[in-house]
């Protein structure tokens, strides 16, 4: 598994998401996907207080016992716990960060990420807590995650010199989804910002595995409500499309959404959930596929960049 550079760690290009940790998946399958996921190269490991009503960091932080050191850690605050437990006010992050420490079973976080923008607190508030956090050792680097680019510009714009800064954000972007080339990507490159891209099988559209006539695997993300975005019209006729141009190349729709996306400059570790091994592993080698200039250009064509 190849590693690149995020701020000052080196992150497997594919990274697993830890969503289903807690929601779908329970302590020991937790276990399970963490292990195939070590065996298999993937050192990163992203997920966030709110996954799983918390029960995700937890999870996790049972997973890794014994081999936190082969993992590199990422979390996220500021989406709401509760009524009380939200936000980035200063006070706040500290708290936050103290129980993502408590429930990950570990004395620091590689990656800590500010789950969303909150509008209501100035971001140079923000940034100094989390500087503060690197300063005491509790974190090693700091990102964000859902900025425009505008707001990334606003976070350089109130960083301190020599204060802990953004080195990444973490995104929607795929192959269905490719709003983050209209400026968030070119603000990462003005900024020197890694991307880390969620949502990069569109919620299992792009894993092959849908089939428009019979619409979404009984018990797949997909056929969760919330989901329902991914399957319009649009995208399935997309999808297929994809999917066709793939197999003529003797490659899947799974390894051509993650190899396009690997190939991105700006993109550090491609996240995606799993709730198996086997996915764990078929995720692990789908980044296989180096394409030509020309496969670039239809790929183009088949998913316009709107």
């Amino acid at each position: 598994m190849d590693l690149r550079p995020l701020g000052s760690l080196r992150v497997s290009v594919v990274g697993l998401g830890c969503n289903n940790f807690g929601m779908r998946i329970d302590d020991d399958a937790t276990a399970r996907v963490v292990s195939a996921a070590l065996d298999a190269g993937i050192n990163f490991f992203d997920t966030a207080d709110i996954y799983g009503a918390t029960k995700s960091e937890e999870f996790l932080g049972r997973a890794l016992k014994g081999r936190r050191q082969q993992a590199i850690v990422a979390t996220k605050f500021g989406m709401a716990v509760d009524d009380r437990r939200k936000g980035a006010r200063p006070e706040y992050v500290r708290r936050a960060c103290d129980d993502s420490l408590k429930r990950l079973a570990t004395d620091y976080i590689d990656l800590y990420q500010l789950h969303q923008p909150d509008p209501s607190v100035p971001i140079a508030d923000t940034l100094g807590a989390l500087h503060d956090l690197v300063k005491a050792g509790k974190v090693k680097e700091i990102g964000c995650s859902n900025f425009s680019a505008e707001q990334l510009d606003e976070a350089a714009r109130a960083t301190t010199p020599g204060a802990a800064s953004f080195i990444s954000v973490q995104n929607e972007y795929s192959l269905l989804h490719r709003e983050p080339e209209n400026s968030v990507l070119p603000a990462c490159e003005r900024l020197g910002l890694a991307f880390l891209p969620y949502f990069p099988l569109a919620s299992g559209l792009l894993t092959g595995k849908f089939d428009p006539e019979k619409g979404a695997p009984k018990d797949s993300r997909l056929s969760l409500s919330w989901t329902s975005r991914f399957t319009s019209e649009k995208n399935v006729r997309i999808a297929e499309a994809l999917k066709a141009f793939a197999a003529a190349r003797k490659h899947t729709l799974l390894e051509l959404a993650f190899s396009w996306l690997a190939s991105r400059p700006q993109v550090a570790s491609v996240i995606a959930g799993a709730t198996s091994p086997e996915q764990v592993r078929a995720n692990a080698s789908a980044v296989n596929w180096t394409q030509t200039r020309e496969d670039l250009a239809e790929i183009d064509r088949l998913s316009p960049h709107t």
